[in-house]
C-alpha cells in the first residue's frame, strides 16, 4: 500500500509552546476584544489545540479603561455580585465599575467565554489585564498584535 498516514498530535504539558502577546484595547469595543483574547488565552489559534491541556498563549491587554461600549450601555449594562447573604446583592452599572476598577469589565468578559472548570479557572491565570499602558511584563518581551490582525 501506498498510502501517506498522519498521526493526530495531541498536545501536553512538555510540548506546549507558550508566547507572550500584548493587545493594545484602545478605541476597541468590548464584546470584540473579549473573544479574541479569550480565543489566544484558550489556544484555538494554534494547530496543535487540545481542548483538554492549557495550550493558549499568556496574553497583556492595556489600556483596559479605554475600551468602548456602544449604545447606551454605559448606563444600562449591571453587573451583579452576591454575597449570599440575606440582602447582598448589589449592582453597579457599566459605568460605575470602570471608575471604580477599570481593570475589571475586560476580566470579566474574558472569564465568562473561558470553560466554567479548573481548566478555565488555570487558563485565566494566563491573562495580565492594566488600565494604563504601563505593564510589569517587559521582561517576558510580549510581541504586539493588533486585534484587526486575527480572526
Amino acid at each position: 500500500m501506498d498510502t501517506l498516514s498522519y498521526k493526530t498530535v495531541s498536545a501536553n504539558d512538555a510540548t506546549v509552546n507558550k508566547e507572550w502577546i500584548l493587545i493594545d484595547a484602545d478605541n476597541e469595543p468590548l464584546g470584540r476584544l473579549a473573544s479574541k483574547v479569550a480565543n489566544l488565552i484558550r489556544g484555538k489559534h494554534k494547530t496543535n489545540f487540545t481542548p483538554h491541556v492549557d495550550c493558549g498563549d499568556n496574553v497583556v491587554v492595556i489600556n483596559a479603561d479605554k475600551i468602548r461600549l456602544t449604545g447606551n450601555k454605559w448606563e444600562d449594562k449591571e453587573y451583579i455580585t452576591f454575597s449570599g447573604y440575606p440582602g447582598g446583592q448589589k449592582r453597579a452599572t457599566a459605568a460605575e465599575l470602570m471608575a471604580k476598577k477599570p481593570t475589571a469589565m475586560v476580566e470579566k468578559a474574558v472569564k465568562g467565554m473561558l470553560p466554567k472548570n479548573k481548566l478555565g479557572r488555570a487558563m485565566f491565570k494566563n491573562l495580565y489585564v492594566y488600565a494604563g499602558t504601563e505593564h510589569k511584563q517587559q521582561a517576558q518581551q510580549p510581541k504586539e498584535v493588533k486585534l484587526s490582525d486575527l480572526k
